[in-house]
């Protein structure tokens, strides 16, 4: 095994390296830094994410660095802020005993004018995301005509997010006599066509097969009904105590909804998308590598450049539309050849899906069920005895309180006492899952509908206890809204709640029965930004609420009806998938977006509110 003295580097970077531990290169830093450093021709180097890609083009950039020259003499390219901000960092450590670097980050959510006086106290290193070194371009605050190196990394990202014109823009103010180096995980056809049109001859180095997901990885997916996933999520989480992981949805206001559904259910959990600022954004990535928080919902853009040690797990929420991207997900964990699992939680529509990944990437994905009740009553109850085994106790801090508690407990047997703690330790954790469902789908059914053991949703509220509460679209609820308000309010999880019909004023609720008292007790007394809730039993005698128009075709029941998470009127209902049309702040979002006037006309054995101007002939 060769070490970074071997590989040609100046002593300055090699005394640099051993300052911060680094000793052994990665295969992609062996293999690519005596290239980079030798040949005349520019390099397309493929390798997973999470392998070292950084050092491996930052340290023969940086052997190529005069810094006593302080004219712009490298420019890497990244197409997010936290994958620019990841390497300059770490270029800044790599040339800690340079003497005269300076290295500049500048991406858009900070102070451009900060950008500006940094490089022009001098700067051989520019870090920059396209859009913002445009910007700096136009205002003539960059000079890139004395660039040697352009590194573009995350190249096929780049082009993903819409950059092609922008890079053609800024390469054409660069020499054409420079050194061009491509990075990337994949070799799709746009980072050929980008290695066609803005490179000249190449070299290509490759470590490990192309578009081939980590080894170091486990790629795992469960099967659940696709309302089933948030509660699907909840258990895996449930089950490991230790998981540290990032959640990926394929939309900022999924992530925004999944963390905030994930937080009110206590959940330790936050979300990182492009809506945030940059300074949102960094606080929310310093909680998670503080480990703060053990969730980090994130969209693909956002969590390019996450490198957090230790990630145990990345869940696919969604599954993403490209194998490339799935790539670049999974690469979160497993990092630094650290085992990592990737585990896709999908409905039984995406198993085809999971079938072409494998083709694509040549790997295998696991099944694995969700956790059962028990299962997740013995992990949590190995995890607490592990951390009890391991507690320091501080006898001297606790002195009082020990002698008192000794005094207190002396009566008891030490096997009674162990149970008495057990007892009261566990019972929340036992009563939580002692009801809880088997969520897999029985994938030996030709359906695909049944789980086992599992009672179906008729069956689970067949006593038709059903909420309702005068809350709708009008009020700003849709389903997955709903849900987290009664959730919240009541304490209840969100498997025990299962079809909603959201209304314009108005919304009826399937509570399972054991728990419906629970619900409407919670709300005895409750207001809504200033006005009274009312919540009873839809159609109860002498209660005056109305009976429900049925929450199935036309009125919210679709596969996406009733779910823990992102719920969403069904066809053609309101305030939903689909839902909405022709909705007003004060109604409309009903039966296809008609208005209602309040009254109830019977149809197909249940009520329906009126609509205030019917069509004629009708």
């Amino acid at each position: 095994m060769s070490s970074f003295d071997a590989l040609g580097l100046r002593a300055e970077i090699l005394r640099s390296l051993h300052e911060i531990g680094f000793t052994t290169p990665t295969p992609v830093q062996e293999q690519a830094i005596p290239l980079l450093l030798k040949t005349e021709k520019d390099v397309v180097a493929l390798a997973q994410t999470g392998t070292g890609k950084t050092a491996a083009f930052g340290l023969p950039m940086l052997e190529f660095l005069d810094p006593q020259d302080r004219s712009i003499q490298c420019l890497v390219l990244a197409p997010t802020r936290e994958l620019c901000v990841q390497i300059s960092k770490d270029l800044e450590r790599f040339s800690s005993n340079l003497k005269g670097t300076r290295i500049v980050a500048v991406y858009g959510g900070a102070s451009i004018r900060d950008q500006i006086r940094e490089i022009q106290r001098g700067a051989q290193v520019i870090v920059a995301t396209p859009g913002r070194l445009l910007d700096l371009i136009g205002r003539d605050a960059v000079d890139l005509s004395s660039v040697d190196v352009v590194v573009l990394d995350e190249a096929d990202e780049m082009l993903n997010m819409g950059f092609q014109e922008d890079l053609t823009e800024i390469l054409e103010k660069t020499p054409e006599d420079k050194k061009t180096w491509l990075f990337s995980a994949t070799m799709s056809s746009e980072v050929r066509r980008i290695a066609k049109r803005y490179m000249r001859e190449f070299e290509e180095v490759s470590v490990g097969p192309a578009n081939s997901a980590a080894a170091a990885i486990q790629h795992q997916y469960c099967v659940v009904q696709s309302k089933d996933r948030f509660a699907a999520l909840k258990r895996f989480i449930d089950a490991d105590p230790e998981l540290f992981g990032i959640v990926f949805c394929r939309t900022k206001h999924e992530t925004q909804d999944l963390a905030t559904a994930l937080v009110k259910d206590g959940y330790n959990a936050d979300a990182i998308h492009g809506d945030l600022s940059q300074a949102q954004r960094d606080h929310v990535m310093g909680r998670y590598r503080a480990r703060s928080i053990r969730l980090l919902i994130a969209t693909d853009v956002a969590a390019r450049g996450i490198d957090v040690k230790d990630v145990t797990h990345v869940f696919h929420f969604d599954l993403p539309g490209e194998a490339e991207n799935y790539t670049h997900r999974s690469g979160r964990t497993g990092r630094a050849g650290r085992a990592g699992i990737s585990l896709s939680i999908i409905g039984v529509r995406d198993v085809n899906k999971i079938r072409q990944l494998e083709r694509s990437l040549k790997t295998h994905f696991s099944y694995v069920r969700v956790p059962g009740g028990a299962e997740i009553g013995k992990q949590q109850v190995v995890a607490y005895m592990k951390r009890l085994k391991n507690v320091e106790v501080d006898h001297e801090g606790l002195a009082e309180l020990l002698s008192e508690a000794r005094a207190e407990l002396q009566s008891f047997e030490k096997e009674e006492l162990i149970d008495r703690f057990m007892s009261l330790a566990f019972n929340r954790i036992i009563e939580q899952h002692r009801t809880a469902f088997d969520l897999n789908v029985d994938m030996s059914r030709k359906d695909h509908s049944a789980r086992a053991e599992r009672p179906s949703s008729l069956e689970r509220f067949s006593t038709g206890r059903q909420m309702f509460i005068n809350l709708g679209t009008a009020d700003g609820f849709d389903k997955g809204k709903m849900l987290g308000y009664i959730c919240g309010m009541s304490g209840i999880s969100g498997e025990l709640i299962g079809r909603m019909l959201i209304k314009d004023v108005y919304s009826f609720i399937d509570i399972e029965p054991d728990h419906f008292e629970q619900v409407r007790n919670a709300f005895h007394n409750a207001n809504y930004k200033g006005r009274s809730v009312r919540v009873d039993e839809a159609g109860g005698a002498g209660k005056g609420a109305p009976r429900p128009s049925g929450a199935g075709y036309k009125g919210g029941g679709s596969e996406r009806s009733g779910a823990p998470y992102r719920g969403g009127g069904g066809y053609k209902g309101g305030g939903g998938d689909r839902g909405d049309r022709g909705a007003r702040p004060q109604g409309g979002g009903g039966y296809r977006g008609r208005e209602y006037r309040g009254g109830f006309q019977k149809k197909e054995g249940y009520y329906e509110p009126k609509p205030r101007f019917p069509k004629k002939g009708r």
